[in-house]
């Protein structure tokens, strides 16, 4: 049942003055529950439990924090479909999305049980004391990863389940360590209301310490200014725009002690095609990425919204199946009013610049909240020399730049701002020509793909979703998978300590059986 207030810990709480509701953009109309922002004092009161509960629940053993971890992901479960029906009525999306984002949470939840379990992510580095050394003897030296402190996540407007309020960095903090405080999304607020009961019975059937989770609801840009700027708070992970990423990076950077901010803010994904792909397959490559263009409304991150290839025959032919494939798509719905505002304003501006040619646009009038896909085309040279153009319309909207040639090419991928993904697609040993090109694009990108979609991103533990700024605010790391832990933690020496007050990880006998890295040699044996 949405209650529709705060989860202080594990108390409910209401003291705020503010009430929104949440809108189904399918219907059309608001949503029925009401929600209650949290206020100053409960915000307060929850950064206070985290940094109370930090103390207790950063030296739980791996085992207790994946029986945790595992009772989330039951309790998700056991919310059944009411909570597919809330999801699918915050978001407009259809209930075989919300089944499958639910079934990625839930994996993401279990991996990381499993992770911590383990113990093995902790890095335990041991370098034994040499007494006898000369001229100065060498002292015991032991490192592994602690955890940061309190957390405070941000909800992901396109990702009600997976990057929201149990999803991937909630569940990574939680695996570390650290407390985690979510500031709800206002768009999924009673997706986000369900799930925080989850999370707060299996804190309490599992005996987690009060306010090792915290769910604060905000209609705006105010509850979660306050939570970056408590100084309880340690860290702090951001799924959503580059305006909204980078406005809490300066504002944690502005504390008197600053903080780590991980946002994940979004990408073009630019795409080459080499010549020989567009030779033989332009067709084929078109009708595939009209479907990757418009998947999801255009509305992951990961969407193929920039298009670079060499001007030929076979480019003409990508052009023309592409704009003839694109209006073939029926639109669909967008997460909520504001997003298609966004979408509409962006669109406009990429389409008023100059040498913009529109190649398709869906036409037929559409329902409210539904948007058109739009395709554009550019001259190299406009391309380079505007870097408005370069900018993410986040929406189904691709823009294929023509070059004149291989070295401008080359030149438009190196002068991009950073990406999450790049893509390539080639014939037979055609990349093999172009080691140039994959070079370039590798120094802008997180990852690449070989003929593919960007569209996708499987988690495990070799994914790496982030990349140059400002496609991420720190490119060493990750934002999915198992390694996404290491953003909640710091490395931590000990020096000549007693062996029975040292950590089970780094005890000679070592007790957890994990892999450590004994004088130089990665081993699991004792000392």
């Amino acid at each position: 049942m949405i209650t529709g207030k705060n989860y202080i810990g594990n108390q409910l709480s209401a003291k705020g003055n503010k009430n929104f509701k949440t809108f189904n953009p399918l219907l059309n109309v608001e949503n029925d529950w009401e929600i209650t922002e949290a206020s100053e004092e409960e915000i307060s009161d929850a950064a206070t439990l985290a940094a109370e509960s930090f103390k207790i629940y950063s030296k739980f053993s791996g085992t207790k924090k994946a029986q945790f971890l595992r009772a989330i992901a039951n309790e998700i479960e056991n919310l059944g479909d009411e909570l597919l029906e809330v999801f699918s009525a915050e978001s407009g999306l259809p209930n075989g999305r919300a089944v499958g984002e639910r079934g990625r949470t839930l994996g993401q939840l279990r991996a990381f049980a499993d992770h911590v379990e383990t113990g093995n992510w902790v890095e335990a580095s041991i370098d034994t004391a040499q007494p006898e050394r000369q001229p100065i003897a060498k002292v015991d030296l032991r490192k592994m990863n602690i955890a940061l402190g309190p957390v405070v996540v941000f909800g992901a407007s396109n990702f009600p389940l997976a990057f929201s309020t149990a999803g991937g960095d909630t569940a990574a903090a939680l695996a570390a360590g650290c407390p985690v405080i979510v500031k709800s999304h206002p768009m999924h607020a009673g997706t986000g209301d369900l799930v925080a009961s989850a999370i707060i019975n299996a804190a309490q059937k599992t005996g987690m310490p009060n306010g090792v989770f915290s769910n604060l609801n905000s209609s705006g840009i105010e509850v979660g200014q306050l939570l970056v700027q408590n100084p309880n708070i340690k860290a702090v992970g951001f799924t959503g725009s580059h305006r909204g990423g980078r406005a809490l990076y300066d504002l944690a950077a502005k504390r008197e002690e600053p903080i780590p901010v991980f946002a994940e803010m979004g990408s073009v994904n630019p795409v080459v095609i080499l010549p020989k792909a567009l030779q033989n397959r332009a067709k084929e490559i078109a009708k595939t990425y009209s479907g990757s263009i418009t998947l999801g409304t255009g509305q992951f991150c990961t969407n193929p919204g920039l298009i670079l290839g060499i001007k030929s025959d076979g480019l003409n032919n990508f052009v023309e199946t592409l704009a003839e494939e694109i209006v073939k798509i029926e639109p669909s719905v967008m997460l909520h009013p504001n997003i298609t505002g966004a979408y509409e304003k962006n669109k406009a501006t990429a389409l008023s610049q100059k040498g913009i040619k529109v190649l398709a646009e869906y036409e037929t009038e559409v329902k409210p909240n539904y948007v058109r896909q739009v395709v554009t085309t550019v001259e190299g040279n406009t391309f380079l020399n505007n870097t408005t153009l370069h900018h993410e319309v986040f929406g189904p909207y691709s823009i294929v730049v023509q070059c004149e040639n291989k070295a401008q090419l080359e030149d438009i991928i190196s002068k991009l701002e950073g990406q999450l993904t790049g893509t390539i697609l080639s014939d037979d040993d055609e990349i093999a020509s172009h080691t140039n090109i994959v070079n370039v694009l590798q120094n802008r990108v997180g990852r690449i793909i070989l003929n593919g979609v960007p569209t996708g991103v499987e988690v495990c533990p070799s994914m790496l979703h982030g990349g140059p700024y400002p496609a991420s605010t720190d490119s060493r790391f990750t934002s999915v998978g198992v390694d996404s832990i290491k953003r909640w933690a710091r490395p931590f020496s000990y020096q000549d300590w007693p062996n029975d007050m040292l950590p089970d990880e780094l005890k000679n006998e070592n007790p957890l059986g994990i892999f450590r890295n004994l004088n130089r040699n990665l081993t699991k044996e004792k000392i």
